[in-house]
């Protein structure tokens, strides 16, 4: 094998593919990257784990095709840290050099037939814009659960139905949805898919930057237990989740007796800052009231902060309380200049959603739940 590329593709190419190979891979094969130069004029970087797949094929002189198996990670470091030449890259007998200028690296091979076989690329089910996805997608997958305690909670239940995109995650203490329009390229029917969280995060982010995505479901996926991503000339799949997803539209309140609405980043700074002085697992406390919510935390002998911020208020006063860092999850994500909360009671969950301006209208396709906390009085 032998081939010159250039060194920004090589680089990204390779830094895209390596970055979910596993730190302790179940078999060491696992922790190299396949490249396969194609006499056409294009190489094939490929990394796979059993459970998720990356493939991305760049364009290249190739003067001799082939195959080789090096340690992911290893090159990865390597292409980022070569002077700004074309890069030359050659197998030579049990080992492949890497060249690019007077920089000279020569890296062991791995045994490239032990290398499993990876998953069919799946056909396109339909496509949806990249900035739309990769801003879902973080809107819902802060919600996940970070733990292994309920493994079906660490994924985004993604249920699809027409051109409608419904996704939603949980971790018990606060859920988002969010709702969204795709173009299918067929006739996909109802489908609900359970995709592992930081999977779908770190997918969308790196996808969603190359332009529209192509996603492929259920049976045009070759199988229900796998759902494929591609982007440009960007590949990747995943294995689902089994499993039920519990049932929790039933957390969204049926009602709402006060609503306020307040500026994102105001609301956002105030927050951290009082949050400051917060005790790890202690919440913050809100006080809406007269157009305008105290924020205070910490009581007693411990160290205390107050701040007061503006808002559009209806309804009664109400006195709630929140984990500082699930309530900045969501002011994090709602993407809007302003920023409304609906209550019941104290002791029931509160809605965050966006809003584009002070006195407009909800924007109904995000919605971000938050359980109370309860605090001394």
């Amino acid at each position: 094998m032998k081939f010159r590329v250039e060194r920004d593709v090589l680089s990204e190419a390779v830094t895209w593919v390596a970055r979910g190979l596993p730190t302790r891979p179940p078999v060491p094969v696992l922790a190299g990257v396949l490249i396969e130069a194609d006499a056409a004029g294009s190489v094939t970087l490929s990394a796979f784990d059993y459970e998720v797949s990356a493939k991305i094929t760049v364009a290249a002189d190739v003067s001799q095709p082939g195959t080789s198996l090096v340690m992911g990670k290893l090159l990865a470091d390597i292409c980022r840290s070569l002077p700004p030449h074309a890069v030359d890259v050659a197998t030579e007998g049990a080992k492949i050099s890497v060249v690019a200028g007077t920089s000279r690296f020569s890296l062991l091979q791995m045994p490239s037939e032990e290398y499993p076989s990876l998953p069919v690329s799946p056909t396109a089910s339909g496509s949806i814009a990249g900035d739309l996805f990769t801003q879902a997608v973080a809107q819902v997958s802060v919600a996940a659960d970070r733990s292994d305690t309920l493994p079906i909670l660490t994924a985004v239940r993604v249920e699809v139905d027409g051109d409608t995109m419904v996704l939603l995650a949980t971790d018990r203490y606060r859920l988002a949805m969010r709702e969204l329009t795709w173009q299918p390229a067929q006739a996909v029917g109802n489908a609900v898919l359970l995709v592992p969280a930081r999977t779908l995060a770190d997918t969308a982010k790196s996808l969603g930057a190359v332009g529209a995505v192509e996603i492929a479901i259920g049976d045009a996926a070759g199988g229900s237990g796998l759902v494929g991503f591609e982007a440009g000339q960007r590949r990747t799949t995943t294995r689902l989740l089994d499993g039920e997803y519990p049932k929790v539209s039933s957390i969204f309140p049926a009602s709402v007796d006060t609503q306020a609405v307040l500026e994102t980043t105001a609301l956002v700074e105030a927050v951290r800052r009082v949050s400051l002085v917060a005790e790890r697992n202690t919440p913050i406390r809100l006080r809406f009231s007269e157009n305008q919510v105290v924020i205070d935390a910490g009581t007693g002998e411990d160290a205390q902060a107050s701040e007061a911020v503006d808002c559009a208020m209806e309804g009664p006063e109400i006195d709630i309380a929140f984990n500082p860092h699930y309530l900045l999850d969501g002011l994090g994500v709602v993407g809007t200049p302003y920023s409304r909360l609906q209550f019941t009671q104290s002791s029931r969950p509160a809605v965050l959603s966006g809003q584009t301006a002070q006195d407009g209208e909800p924007v109904p396709e995000y919605r971000y739940v938050l359980m109370p906390v309860r605090f001394a009085s």
